[in-house]
């Protein structure tokens, strides 16, 4: 095992890791590393949208914003109002930083950012640079490390984190690479976690398939998670993992159903509309309306991931978007006055859907055609897919763990969101969160106060007890495993969810986990051994994340943000043409004011959100504590 040693190590290489260590670099810690499977291999340089969002202070025009006003938008449902003030009094801060490093965010000749709605958005706050925005911040950002000699360590898996009397003490890795050495052990006095979200945990993920997350870790250390039932579902593309979301939509493609083997292929929606002009209208909405809410069912335009759904687990048939040709009985002045005035504002009354995708946004089918996927010739395969999970690991306003002294986690694995987010408000939390534990980080634990000898055996012990799982002698290869997992979490934790099934999927989730503890997992080469260990964090977490949803629906939640309990009995009815079996339970919305916490091998809990501070901010005062470092003592 080598040992290497830093003061601050940031785990992870995605926009929020890469500010990170910029940060602590301007801050002034000097020693600091970056530990990754890849530069290339996160979510952020290799996921987008139709139009990948940024969300932040509005900054342009007329409107009247302030931090406590975006505060109030980013706290909807089940998050902390102090947090979510951080991230609103931060983001002009962290967004003029991306701008000062060359990330091309458009602005008038008057230098205004120029802004646009979003969901869960009362103003014009969001800002693009088109569908390839975090990939855009990332090149920013990597050039930026670069000029700094940053340190950066590749082609590592983090496989364990190091704790030493209760607090952070480093990072177990294994390498990548056959000729080089199985493990090392960067011993630091601070970890950055900054890992993204769990997409290794779904079968159905528009997560980019080389990223997996590794929140597990941070888990299996004790750490607490926050929220962690409230992710975002939505459709996307599967051959191609992308959104089909803003535009894709607006065009109004034909939404096609086929048999496994592409035949006796039918426009299902239909069936489902009184009308043609409603079910094009709801396709419209879809765009804006992406993610999969509990509060646009029946009659809003969720009903689309239920059918579609639908069409694909439970009829086992495959679904596609066609955009050759237009939707049966397609009338652009039968659609609603929100869709047809869309449309002829944006000159797209014509044509098929591709023609008119052609129109407004001739990227978006460039993108497939970069992808091996020619929207001219074939159709686009689809289904409902994990996307984001809001919760995550549970940290205070400096981004510090809840309950594991100098573990920071930052960007999608920090769950500060809770329920509702403005869409693009992750973009600008990864950011404040870099900033903010750099700056605490440099403030507060600038020192040496890690018993180095002593986290060194700790180090040492939990090398030996990975080296013993991983071997040919395993009753099962990594890959079954790893789709078991996925698929029981696709089954059970997505975004239907039937109580009577949840505890049976729990005690599986333990078994599996169980299993790999102690038969080990099986593989040749150093990858197989490497996903073998990925594996162990992997399984924890769903079975947490699992425990978690079996919990809050035992809780009597009902159904909200993307999740939906079933109750055929006492639920409300989906739409006509679906049975009782489809019946939904409607939110308790006296829940909006808890946020559930989660600590492995305790439970879970409720506990009051947080309001948003009524600040002093008499300067003199607040001068004075900046002053005296007060602040980061709050």
């Amino acid at each position: 095992m080598e040992i290497r040693k830093f003061h601050t190590v940031v785990l992870g290489s995605g926009a929020a890791g890469l500010t990170a260590a910029l940060r602590l670099r301007a801050e002034g810690v000097q020693s600091v590393a970056m530990i990754t499977e890849g530069l290339q291999c996160g979510t952020s340089i290799n996921t987008g949208s139709d139009k990948q969002t940024y969300y932040k202070l509005g900054i342009c025009g007329k409107d009247a914003d302030s931090p406590y006003a975006l505060a109030r938008s980013l706290c909807g449902s089940s998050a902390h109002g102090d947090i979510a003030l951080v991230e609103a009094a931060n983001s002009v801060r962290a967004f003029a930083n991306l701008v000062n490093l060359g990330v091309p965010f458009p602005r008038n000749a008057y230098g205004e950012f120029a802004g646009y709605k979003t969901d869960h958005d009362p103003l014009r706050r969001a800002t693009s640079c088109g569908p390839y925005t975090s990939r855009e911040m990332c090149r920013a950002l990597m050039k930026e490390v670069e000029v700094r000699q940053i340190p950066v360590f590749e082609r590592r898996v983090a496989v364990q984190l190091v704790l030493h009397d209760g607090r952070a003490a480093g990072v177990l890795t294994c390498l990548l690479d056959e000729d080089k050495g199985d493990f090392e052990y960067f011993q630091a006095e601070n970890v950055v976690f900054a890992v993204g979200g769990p997409g290794g945990l779904y079968a159905q993920s528009v997560y980019p398939a080389v990223h997996t997350g590794a929140i597990g870790l941070a888990l299996q250390a004790g750490a607490e998670g926050c929220s962690l039932p409230e992710s975002q579902y939505g459709l996307a593309s599967i051959k191609f993992r992308w959104n089909v979301s803003g535009t894709y939509m607006q065009v109004l493609p034909r939404f096609i159903s086929t048999g496994q083997d592409g035949s006796d292929a039918v426009e299902f929606l239909r069936e489902y509309f009184p009308t043609t002009g409603e079910m094009n209208s709801m396709v419209f909405l879809k765009g804006y309306q992406w993610p999969f809410d509990t509060r646009k069912l029946p009659d809003g335009s969720s009903l689309i991931d239920i059918l579609v759904y639908r069409e694909t687990v439970i009829r086992n048939r495959r679904v596609w978007l066609d955009f050759r040709s237009n939707p049966e009985g397609l009338d652009f002045a039968a659609l609603s006055a929100e869709s047809r005035t869309y449309l002829e504002k944006s000159g797209a009354c014509f044509g098929t859907p591709l023609e008119r995708l052609l129109h407004m946004n001739p990227g978006a089918v460039d993108l497939y055609k970069d992808h091996g996927i020619d929207l001219a010739g074939e159709m686009l395969e689809i289904a409902v897919c994990s996307q984001h999970n809001n919760g995550g690991l549970a940290g205070n306003i400096w981004y510090e763990s809840t309950n594991i002294p100098h573990l920071f986690p930052i960007g999608e694995v920090n769950g500060s969101h809770g329920v509702t987010r403005p869409g693009g408000s992750a973009l600008n939390a990864g950011q404040v969160g870099a900033f903010r534990c750099a700056e605490f980080i440099a403030n507060v634990y600038s020192g040496s106060s890690l018993d180095e000898k002593s986290a060194l055996q700790t180090a040492e012990a939990a090398c030996a007890g990975l080296q013993k799982l991983a071997g040919e002698s395993a009753p099962r290869h990594w890959r079954e495993e790893r789709q078991e997992l996925q698929t029981r979490m696709s089954t059970y934790g997505a975004h239907i969810r039937r109580p009577e099934k949840i505890g049976d999927a729990v005690h599986a989730a333990w078994a599996q986990y169980q299993r790999l503890e102690s038969a080990g997992v099986r593989g040749r080469t150093r990858r197989d051994t490497v996903e073998a260990l990925r594996n162990l964090q992997l399984c924890y977490a769903h079975a947490v994340y699992l425990e978690a949803i079996a919990f809050q629906m035992a809780s009597g939640t009902g159904s909200r943000g993307s999740a939906m309990v079933m109750d055929p009995v006492n639920g409300r009815d989906i739409h006509p043409a679906l049975g009782s079996e489809w019946r939904f339970m409607p939110e308790n919305e006296s829940f909006r004011d808890q946020q559930l916490v989660t600590r492995a091998g305790a439970g879970s809990r409720w506990i009051p959100c947080r309001p948003i501070p009524e600040a002093d901010d008499w300067f003199e005062n607040v001068w004075a504590d900046f002053r005296n470092k007060k602040i980061y003592s709050e």
